[in-house]
C-alpha cells in the first residue's frame, strides 16, 4: 500500500496536572512523572475512544494500567465464567490481584540465613494486621523458602495467618552474634498494638486471637525458649517444627530448662483453644512446660524427639488450677530421656493413643533399663487411654509404664491392665502346668507396692475342657516371723495334683 501522506507530528510538555486533551497523534510529555502520552484522535477518524493513551516507559505504573485482569482457567480446556454471563466477566486490576496475599520479601526480609530480618518481619506483621482495625487490610503473610535470621522475638498479632513452604524449607531462626542481646523467645503472641507481656490489652488493644501458622520451622541457636503463647485464644500451629539448641548430651538433666512452647495467662485473658497438629518438637528440655491457667490445649499427630521430658504439667507453682483440658493425642514419643508425659499437681487432662518408643531409659533404648515411669499421673481426675509402649513386661515390673500414684485416675496400660487409682485389673494369661512340675510362674507381683490381690483362675485339661475354676485372695498382713513388724505376704500354696 502506497504512503499517501505523513502528517506533521506535534508534541507538548508540562506537569501532570496540566495534561490536556491531545490532538490525534500528538505527544505529551509529563515532566514531573516522566510519563509519555499520545492523543487518540476523534471517533470519526476511527479512534475507539476519545482521550489520551499512555505509552509505556520505565517509569509507567504498569500495575495500575493493567485494569482488566480476568481469571480464565484456560488449563481446564475452556474459559471459566466469572461473571453473570460469559460476556460479562469480572475484571480487576493486576495490582488488586497481586495484593491478594503478601510476601515477607515485599517488606524487606531477605531469608538468606545471614541478614537480620527481625525488623522486616515485624514490620510486615504490623502493617498487615495492626495498622488498621478493618478486616480488609488483613492478608496471609507468605514466607518463601529460606532461612530468616532474627535477633529478637517475632511478635505475632491477632488475626495473623503465616504460612511457609514447608517446615524443612521455611525456617525462622533466632541466631545472634556474641556481642548481641538475645530475645527471650523465637516468637510470641502480641496484641493489636504489638504489645507483649503485662501490657497486652492496654490502650484498648485487641488481645491475641485467631492466629494460624502453617509450614514453618521455629529454630533457636541460643539458650532461649521457643514460642510463648500468652493471653491468646484460638491459635493453630499446623505442620510446624520447633527445634531447640540442645544436644542429647545436654538432656540427661533439666539444667538448661528450655521449652519449645510455654504459656501465660491472666484472669481476664485466659489462654485457651490452642492446637498443634502434625508438628515436631526436638532438642529442648521439654516440649511443653505449663503451670499457668490454660484451657483446651490439644497436641495431636505430632512427634516428640530428643528431649529430657515430653509434656510437663503442673510441676512448678500452679496458677489458678493450672492446665485444664490439656489433651495429648495420637503422637509419637521417641528418644525422651525421662517421662514422656508427667501430670503433677493439676487435673482434667488426657493422654490417649500415643506411641512411646525409647522413653524413660535415659536414651538406653525402648526396652532398656528404665529410669522413670513413661507416664506419671500424680493428681486426681486425669486419664491415660489407649497409650502403647515399647517397654516390655519384664522392665515394666522394675518400673511401671504408667504410675497413677494411687490417685483417682483411669488408665489402660498397653491393653494388658486397667488401672483405677490403686486398683489394677490385669488381663488373663495362659500357662501350661506339667503334672510333675514343682512350681510354675504364671505372673509376678511387686510386693513393695501391692497390698493385696485376687487371682481368678480357670484350669483346663488337655482337651480344653474346663475342670476347675475359682478365686484365690491374697492380702498383706504382718509377717509373724519378722521381728521388725514389717508387712509381708502370708500365702497358702495351691497345688493341683490331678485334674479330674
Amino acid at each position: 500500500m502506497a504512503i499517501v501522506q505523513i502528517s506533521q507530528i506535534t508534541h507538548r510538555k508540562g506537569l501532570s496536572e496540566n495534561l490536556p486533551q491531545l490532538a490525534g497523534a500528538e505527544f505529551g510529555w509529563v515532566i514531573d512523572q516522566r510519563r509519555l502520552y499520545i492523543g487518540n484522535g476523534t471517533l470519526t477518524e476511527g479512534a475507539p475512544a476519545v482521550g489520551n493513551t499512555e505509552i509505556l516507559t520505565e517509569y509507567s505504573d504498569i500495575l495500575n494500567i493493567a485494569d482488566n485482569y480476568t481469571y480464565k482457567g484456560e488449563a481446564a480446556g475452556y474459559t471459566v465464567q466469572t461473571g453473570p454471563t460469559l460476556g460479562d466477566p469480572v475484571q480487576r486490576t493486576l495490582q488488586r490481584k497481586l495484593d491478594d496475599f503478601a510476601s515477607v520479601i515485599d517488606f524487606g526480609a531477605v531469608g538468606d540465613g545471614s541478614t537480620d530480618d527481625t525488623v522486616a518481619i515485624n514490620r510486615a506483621l504490623n502493617q498487615l494486621f495492626c495498622r488498621e482495625t478493618q478486616t480488609t487490610i488483613r492478608r496471609s503473610l507468605f514466607f518463601p523458602a529460606g532461612t530468616y535470621r532474627i535477633t529478637d522475638s517475632i511478635n505475632i498479632p491477632p488475626f495473623a495467618k503465616l504460612y511457609g513452604e514447608g517446615a524443612e524449607s521455611t525456617i525462622i531462626k533466632l541466631d545472634v552474634s556474641a556481642d548481641s542481646t538475645v530475645g527471650d523467645y523465637i516468637a510470641r503472641t502480641a496484641d493489636s498494638l504489638q504489645q507483649t507481656g503485662a501490657a497486652i490489652g492496654d490502650n484498648s488493644a485487641t488481645a491475641p486471637q485467631n492466629i494460624e501458622v502453617y509450614g514453618i520451622t521455629f529454630e533457636s541457636a541460643e539458650q532461649t525458649d521457643g514460642v510463648l503463647i500468652e493471653d491468646a485464644e484460638q491459635v493453630l500451629f499446623d505442620s510446624c517444627n520447633f527445634k531447640g539448641p540442645l544436644a542429647r548430651t545436654d538432656l540427661t538433666s533439666a539444667t538448661a530448662d528450655l521449652a519449645a512452647v510455654r504459656f501465660d495467662s491472666t484472669s481476664a485473658l485466659i489462654t485457651k483453644q490452642v492446637n498443634f497438629t502434625s508438628c515436631k518438637f526436638s532438642n529442648w528440655t521439654y516440649a511443653f512446660d505449663a503451670d499457668e491457667q490454660i484451657q483446651g490445649i490439644t497436641v495431636q499427630n505430632s512427634q516428640f524427639k530428643t528431649l529430657y521430658q515430653g509434656v510437663l504439667l503442673g510441676q512448678g507453682t500452679v496458677v489458678a488450677g493450672g492446665p485444664v483440658g490439656f489433651r495429648v493425642v495420637q503422637n509419637l514419643f521417641d528418644e525422651i530421656a525421662f517421662e514422656g508425659i508427667k501430670i503433677a499437681d493439676v487435673s482434667n487432662n488426657v493422654s490417649a493413643c500415643n506411641i512411646f518408643l525409647d522413653v524413660a531409659t535415659n536414651f538406653g533404648g525402648g526396652d532398656g533399663a528404665p529410669v522413670s515411669n513413661i507416664i506419671e499421673i500424680a493428681s486426681d481426675n486425669n486419664c491415660s487411654v489407649g497409650d502403647m509402649f515399647e517397654r516390655s513386661e519384664s522392665q515394666n515390673a522394675v518400673l511401671a509404664r504408667i504410675d497413677t500414684n494411687d490417685k483417682k485416675v483411669f488408665a489402660i496400660d498397653k491393653g494388658e491392665r486397667i488401672k483405677f487409682g490403686s486398683y489394677v485389673r490385669k488381663a488373663g494369661q495362659i500357662a501350661t502346668i506339667n503334672e510333675t512340675a514343682t512350681d510354675t510362674t504364671i505372673t509376678t507381683v511387686n510386693i513393695n507396692v501391692t497390698e493385696g490381690f485376687d487371682l481368678r483362675y480357670t484350669f483346663k485339661d488337655g482337651s480344653n475342657a474346663v475342670v476347675r475354676t475359682g478365686t484365690m485372695t491374697v492380702v498383706a498382713a504382718e509377717d509373724p516371723g519378722d521381728s521388725t513388724g514389717s508387712l509381708g505376704f502370708i500365702m497358702t500354696l495351691l497345688r493341683i495334683t490331678t485334674l479330674v
